[in-house]
């Protein structure tokens, strides 16, 4: 296949969930079985998905394919020279990867939708929804300018905003829903705000035109500060979209949408858009924005981990888990492992999405119950559903032979090698440290669930396996969640071909504006790229350092939870008593909401009051001010218009009128009467000259 074919099927696969979209927006109701419009289209999708990843990984290994067209054209403006807009798509081995992904959660989620949504009088309405946020996604992937990602960016917003209210009548889910998106918009000001910085200094949206630029030593306003600033601000939008700190509060309220959504936008795809977008920024990233990234994710991991071991409700568990997850992914691309923050975006895609549909196979089990606490003994009822959640949260905890410790041992292994090389320890000291905390609060889930004595029995009684097609899914993303998928050795990927597709992007950066590891080359004399090399080979011997610890770790995590959970040698109850203080911190989310309702929340309505007070006493004071002058004006000029002008033309009618009705009585048409009269007037002139 060329390659004019290849990028032409990839622009057929942005567009086939869209169709689905406005055929089932427009007819969904007349359609019978309307679940099968959009499931048509993503299957579609899938399979040409994966022509275009073995087209691309086998014949366009190293070359990235383009294709772009001027949406508009200014022509030549003052100081500016020639200026236009440029739209189009780049397929690369990420952005193909990307693409494959999103499509494989997505049809496994439309697929456990069908028995899991039954019933639902808005039933159509969820599938177009979903097809909205499957284009909006692969948009995001597919571009290669900032402002179509843009654009895609509030699409996948609006998305999930209308999923994540789904069901909006319960006030819940709206509130839910509302939150999510004004956080959101919050994070996708500053990425608007670096969009526009590069775009007034560059003249063009476009990655490869702007990232050439920098690379030649052309930095935005000729300042290294502003390109540190410009990658800030449009991590910012990250910040939003991954729920990172101090932003994260929204995903956890996002689960009361339905939760095969869960699974697709706050477990695999929505919130991953985040991690993608800074690995497409990774080139133009400086230290100083990376070692802002890092802190940002290291401590969204911590935090959100630690809120994860006292949560009871089982999509909660799993909300904070994605957002420690993420964390995980962020730092890992802010200490330079690139590489191993994109495995563990697809890894983590698989098994998340795992867990989420796996939790939803037991809501609907225990007919809509989440609470860990009225559950127990499940695996008896659900032996599917339990043992692929064991492999989702054995894949979660680093457990070898499981995708997810391929993965996640790189990270830790690249938080190694960064302190190594740099002193900054923070980052792997907290990336064991929340290994740990995930070990523990997954398999305290897993017992809390599946395992010990029903705690409802009445529940338990009717409890039974989910349907074949809420079952397939899980066992398909329970095989990819195993190594082999990623490379045939269970201990390293380096030895696989995921590791050969995805390379770590050079540094296009200024030497001095570089981490200590980067070394400068000269590439030509137009290009100075940084690359890693060294880094690279510290991570490779720091890899099995951070197997041992990491696997030390998540065993600790694993015994402590079967020490309290499963063999009860210490009671939780009584822990949670002794140790009441920090307890109560982790269960209320370390009061994240309560701060920010007394503070932001509190000063938004206290300034829209003193707002409103002003704009109905002084604004609309001013207006009624105004309008009472003009009136009283008005009322004046009326009067003086009716009594005197009116008066004064009025009189003189009067006056006229009556010296007419007096000369009237003259007018006889009589010759004689007329002659008199002249005569008389002669004689009466005679005596006035006279008497002068």
């Amino acid at each position: 296949m060329n390659e004019n074919l290849l990028i032409q099927l990839s622009a057929i696969n942005l567009f086939l969930p869209l169709i689905g979209f406005i055929i089932l927006i427009f007819f969904g109701k007349r359609i019978s079985r309307s679940h099968l419009v959009e499931i048509s289209t993503i299957f579609l999708g899938l399979l040409a998905s994966i022509v275009v990843v073995h087209q691309k990984l086998s014949y366009y290994e190293i070359k990235d394919l383009v294709y772009e067209f001027q949406w508009i054209d200014f022509g030549k403006v003052p100081f500016l020279g020639k200026l236009g807009i440029n739209l189009g798509i780049q397929v690369d081995n990420v952005s193909a990867i990307m693409m494959l992904t999103v499509y494989i959660v997505s049809f496994v989620v439309h697929l456990f939708s069908i028995k899991y949504m039954e019933g639902d009088p808005r039933y159509s309405r969820y599938f177009a929804y979903l097809g909205l946020f499957t284009f909006s996604m692969l948009g995001i992937v597919l571009t290669h300018n900032f402002l179509m990602m843009y654009i895609f960016w509030e699409l996948v917003g609006l998305s999930s905003y209308l999923l994540i209210g789904f069901w909006f009548e319960k006030q819940s889910a709206a509130d839910a829903a509302k939150k999510a998106f004004i956080v959101n918009r919050i994070g996708d000001i500053g990425f608007f705000l670096g969009i526009l910085i590069l775009f007034a200094h560059y003249h063009t949206f476009t990655f490869s035109e702007i990232f050439s630029q920098i690379s030649q030593g052309n930095l935005p306003f000729n300042s290294g500060s502003v390109l540190t600033l410009v990658g800030i601000l449009i991590f910012c939008g990250a910040i939003g979209k991954s729920a990172q700190f101090p932003l994260h509060v929204w995903l956890p309220d996002a689960m009361e949408g339905p939760t095969p959504v869960s699974a697709l936008i706050h477990a695999a795809t929505m919130v991953a858009a985040g991690v993608y977008l800074v690995a497409r920024i990774f080139v133009m990233l400086t230290s100083d924005a990376l070692l802002f990234i890092a802190s940002i994710g290291a401590i969204t991991a911590f935090i959100s981990a630690t809120i994860a071991i006292t949560q009871t409700d089982i999509k909660r568990i799993l909300a904070y888990s994605t957002v420690s997850q993420l964390g995980y992914m962020i730092m890992s691309l802010g200490v330079g492992a690139y590489f191993f923050a994109f495995l563990h975006l697809i890894t983590h895609a698989f098994f998340k999405a795992g867990l989420f549909l796996g939790s939803g196979s037991v809501i609907h089990a225990m007919h809509h119950e989440q609470d860990i606490r009225f559950m127990g003994g499940l695996r008896k009822k659900l032996p599917i559903t339990y043992y692929t959640f064991i492999i989702f949260t054995l894949a979660i905890s680093g457990i070898p032979l499981t995708s997810g410790f391929l993965s996640k041992d790189g990270i830790l292994g690249g938080t190694l090698a960064f302190a190594q090389l740099t002193g900054y320890w923070f980052f792997p000291v907290i990336g064991f440290f929340v290994a740990m905390l995930t070990a523990f609060y997954m398999f305290r889930l897993v017992i809390l669930t599946f395992h010990g004595e029903p705690r409802d029995y009445q529940k338990f009684e009717h409890a039974h396996e989910s349907p074949t097609t809420m079952l397939i899914p899980l066992i398909s993303l329970a095989l990819l969640s195993i190594f082999i998928f990623f490379s045939p050795n269970p201990l390293n990927i380096e030895t696989g071909w995921f590791y050969k597709w995805i390379q770590t992007p050079h540094t296009i950066v200024p030497k001095e504006m570089a981490f200590p590891f980067m070394i400068q080359s000269e590439i030509s004399s137009a290009h100075k790229i940084i690359h890693s090399k060294v880094y690279t080979e510290i991570v490779h011997h720091a890899h099995s350092t951070a197997m041992i610890i990491s696997l030390i770790m998540a065993g600790l995590g694993i015994l402590l939870a079967l020490i309290i959970y499963q063999w009860r040698i210490i009671s939780a109850d009584k822990l949670a008593l002794k140790l009441s203080l920090l307890y109560k911190f982790s269960l209320n989310k370390w009061y994240f909401d309560e701060l920010y309702s007394k503070t932001f929340v509190a000063f938004t309505i206290g300034l829209s009051k003193v707002l409103a007070w002003f704009d109905l006493k002084i604004i609309d004071g001013i207006v009624n001010g105004v309008a009472g002058v003009t009136r009283w004006f008005s009322a004046s000029s009326g009067l003086f218009d009716n009594k005197v002008i009116d008066g004064a033309v009025n009189l003189t009618a009067s006056f006229t009128g009556f010296f007419g009705l007096i000369f009237r009585k003259l007018q006889t048409g009589k010759v004689q009467t007329y002659l008199v009269m002249v005569l008389t007037g002669i004689i009466i002139l005679f005596f006035i000259i006279k008497s002068i």
